[in-house]
């Protein structure tokens, strides 16, 4: 299998610095409106993936993202938005950096170079057979990535990744690779780009169809999120409005008492 790392091919767009604002901005735009089209083209991988989650999920099992750099980043930030929308335990959906927490912020030398990094990084968890894990890399090369997810396969760990080039030794290594062919960056290697917007777009679509799967959303409706501020308070009362025939200060008790929507609203329905 030929393998090509597209995201470092050279942009189509030459003397960027000789652009107006107007033609940067313009230009950046045209590239993104690609995205979509490319993650479309992934749709079965990811179905597949999806489908090996929440079967896994239903055993008891975990989701692990595990990335470097950008990639890792936005695996932190899946993961870290899934206790406050669905409700679910921090732990359940895990997203680990290579470098650790400070590399969230700043770049640590060399850490994505370590390839046995990412499984002793996994071990702190107890990662076991029921887990899913995923290594996010835009290039699909990443030491960190691809020795985490071989450890995870020699363990008999459901693995899955997330990459933006054919054939990358990254998919090679995944069970269940999903690869976004998104062509070279408008800045040239620049992954947080295109790459970074594929893959954003196709971890909303992992947690939020797995959580939909395991019931989480009744309707339309994030009817187990976190009530953690008033705006998310009013929300949570107007979604019991919608639900059951009460007034707003009936369904801001009715929310005060039980703690969720969903509490809320099963109580009201079963008297």
């Amino acid at each position: 299998m030929t393998f090509t790392k597209t995201t470092e091919q050279s942009s189509k767009y030459e003397h960027l610095e000789k652009m107006s604002v107007q033609e940067l901005l313009s230009n950046i735009n045209q590239e993104d409106k690609t995205v979509p089209l490319a993650v479309e083209k992934a749709l079965p991988q990811i179905e597949n993936l999806v489908t090996a989650i929440v079967t896994k999920m239903k055993l008891g099992g975990r989701l692990f993202y595990i990335g470097a750099g950008t990639s890792g980043r936005l695996g932190i930030v899946d993961a870290s938005e899934c206790p406050p929308t669905f409700g679910v335990p921090f732990d359940l959906v895990v997203g680990i950096i290579a470098g650790g927490d400070t590399a969230i912020r700043k770049a640590v030398e060399n850490a994505e170079d370590n390839p046995t990094q990412a499984w002793i990084d996994l071990q702190a968890f107890e990662v076991n057979e029921n887990d899913v894990v995923i290594g996010i890399a835009a290039s699909g090369t990443t030491p960190y990535v691809i020795g985490g997810l071989h450890a995870c396969n020699e363990n008999n760990i459901t693995t899955g990744s997330i990459s933006c080039n054919a054939g990358s030794p990254l998919s090679q290594t995944a069970k269940f690779p999903i690869e976004v062919i998104v062509g070279p960056e408008f800045v040239t290697g620049s992954s947080r780009m295109k790459a970074g917007t594929a893959q954003k777009l196709v971890l909303n679509m992992i947690s939020t169809a797995t959580m939909i799967q395991l019931g989480k959303v009744k309707g339309n409706k994030m009817v187990d999120m976190q009530l953690s501020n008033s705006k998310l308070v009013d929300r949570g009362v107007k979604m019991i409005m919608d639900e059951i025939p009460v007034t707003y200060e009936e369904g801001a008790a009715l929310l005060t008492e039980y703690g969720s929507v969903r509490k809320a609203v099963d109580f009201y329905l079963a008297q």
